[in-house]
Formats: structure tokens, C-alpha cells, sequence
């Protein structure tokens, strides 16, 4: 199984960017997908999980209404896409695969993204 994150980089306050995870090695279309975050001397925190089909999706409170998770089945790729960013939101950005347990914890991800990093400059 692989994980393969991208789109991050540098932008500034106010400023969007979509990243991708291109998932290979399993039937992607199955799996419950999750997006998290690691800013540096942090811990690993939630930022969003959608199901399976597209149909539910979850946000962190740090996330409702600026960012958006969405997935295409067909290419087996989960996006996150990221408004009004914020300083605050600098971190790397981590897909992970969903197997169980719950959404908000890394426990539940046995496999994982290399991580994309987002810098939001002031």
C-alpha cells in the first residue's frame, strides 16, 4: 500500500491551496479516508476524514468551513482542499487510510502518507 501526498508549499495569509494523495495498492474506493497535520514539536492532530463513498464527511473545529475534503474513486485520490489559511496552520499534512477505531485518532491509520508541507506566512 502507498500513500502519496503533494500540493503543499508556501502561501500567504488569506491564501488556498488543494493538496492530493494518490493512493495505490489497495481498493481505495473501500477505505474511509482521513487527513491529518503535524506542526513542528506538536503532536499529530485530526483535521478531517471522509467515508468510503464520498457521502459523510468530518472536520476538526480548527478546519469547518475553510477547509474541504472531497475524493475521486475512479483515480484513487483523496484531496483537501484548504481556504483562508492562517499561520496557525503551518504543518505538514499527512493521508492516511482508515481501518477502524476512531476517525480522530492515528491509532486508526495503519498506513500513511510521506506528508506535504504547508507553510502560511503573515
Amino acid at each position: 500500500v502507498q500513500l502519496q501526498a503533494s500540493g503543499g508549499g508556501l502561501v500567504q495569509t488569506g491564501g488556498s491551496l488543494r493538496l492530493s494523495c494518490v493512493v495505490s495498492g489497495i481498493h481505495f474506493k473501500h477505505y474511509d479516508m482521513a487527513w491529518f497535520r503535524q506542526a513542528p514539536g506538536k503532536e499529530r492532530d485530526f483535521v478531517s476524514a471522509i467515508t468510503w463513498n464520498g457521502r459523510t464527511t468530518y472536520y476538526a473545529d480548527s478546519a469547518k468551513g475553510r477547509f474541504t475534503i472531497s475524493r475521486d474513486n475512479t483515480k484513487n485520490i483523496l484531496y483537501l482542499q484548504m481556504n483562508s489559511l492562517k499561520p496557525g496552520d503551518t504543518a505538514v499534512y499527512y493521508c492516511a487510510l482508515f481501518e477502524g477505531g476512531g476517525y480522530y485518532h492515528t491509532a486508526s491509520y495503519p498506513f500513511w502518507g510521506q506528508g506535504t508541507l504547508v507553510t502560511v506566512s503573515s
